[in-house]
């Protein structure tokens, strides 16, 4: 449940953070096919001005395509972009939509597979990826079946309780990916969590594991640690953008029932390669901008 608006939010301070909220309301007012455009437009019109993003984008693309031709490569970063402007888009939309508006432009495949899983009563952690359409795959999943999601709490007052509100719609709650005990609580109760292990967080609690054609990626153990704890079956949903403005599709995978209990780096080994068949579904919309590799074994040379 979110918390009751607290007035300090209205401070001076904040104006103009709610003038850029007010308009991104009006702005998804709009029909679909128009925020499609304005999106694409936006996308576009951002890379001259992100050219570190960029740089990031073309090195991990590098790093992990690197049969990829420079007209592929080219096409895919264009491409990249674009989704990065349509996720400010879908932002809104995940937040200031109605229900009946999300559900008109999204269908489902595999929705037995969570509500058989959900019915042996064991707990599933979802296992998600960053593709730019996060937040409203987040509502998309929370319409399927509300459930809980692991996030990192916004350094800022204001937008921490507009993005738990507008993620609440149509879910349960949000619990800092820090509280491995509330974690795993959730799932012995058998509830539904959603969890995303394909970022790059850091030397502690990870493993070296192969992602892509870079062999050593840091890759978080947590997956590993809360099967371990839980009990909880595994299982993948991903949302992608259809192509020609025709709206979004919600893949929900078959059960992990090979996944690796007594092993971290085969257990990360195998979540970076569920990652990867996910990724690949659309890779355009991928979040490459994220610098994936940026820890490395000890001793070795920066990847950026």
């Amino acid at each position: 449940m979110a918390k009751a608006f607290d007035t300090s939010l209205l401070h001076p301070r904040n104006w103009f953070t709610w003038l850029g909220l007010g308009v991104l309301w009006l702005m998804v007012q709009l029909p679909y096919p128009l925020l499609y455009l304005i999106g694409s437009t936006l996308g576009r019109a951002s890379r001259p001005f992100l050219k570190r993003r960029e740089k990031i984008a073309s090195r991990n693309i590098d790093l992990c395509f690197p049969e990829m031709d420079a007209a592929a490569k080219e096409k895919l970063i264009e491409q990249n972009f674009i989704s990065l402007g349509m996720g400010l888009i879908e932002t809104g939309m995940a937040w200031f939509w109605s229900d009946a508006r999300v559900k008109k432009w999204f269908d489902v495949e595999g929705y037995a597979n969570l509500t058989n899983a959900l019915a042996e009563k064991k707990g599933v952690m979802v296992v998600g990826v960053h593709f730019m359409s996060l937040e409203l795959g987040g509502r998309a999943m929370g319409l399927c079946r509300p459930m809980m999601a692991t996030y990192r709490p916004h350094n800022s007052k204001m937008m921490e309780w507009v993005q738990t509100k507008g993620r609440l719609r149509s879910n349960k709650a949000m619990i800092d990916r820090r509280n491995l005990r509330g974690l795993v609580s959730a799932l012995k109760q058998g509830e539904a969590v959603w969890f995303a292990p394909d970022q790059d967080y850091g030397r502690k609690g990870s493993t070296f594991a192969p992602f892509f054609n870079v062999p050593q990626a840091a890759t978080t153990n947590g997956t590993y640690v809360l099967s371990r704890l839980s009990g909880a079956d595994l299982l993948s949903i991903t949302m992608v953008r259809k192509a020609n403005r025709k709206g979004y599709s919600l893949h929900i995978s078959e059960l992990m029932t090979d996944y690796p209990v007594d092993d971290e780096f085969k257990a990360a080994s195998y979540m970076n390669k569920v990652i990867e068949k996910e990724i690949l579904r659309a890779p355009e919309q991928y979040l490459w901008v994220h610098r994936r590799f940026k820890t490395r074994p000890l001793g070795e040379a920066s990847l950026y």
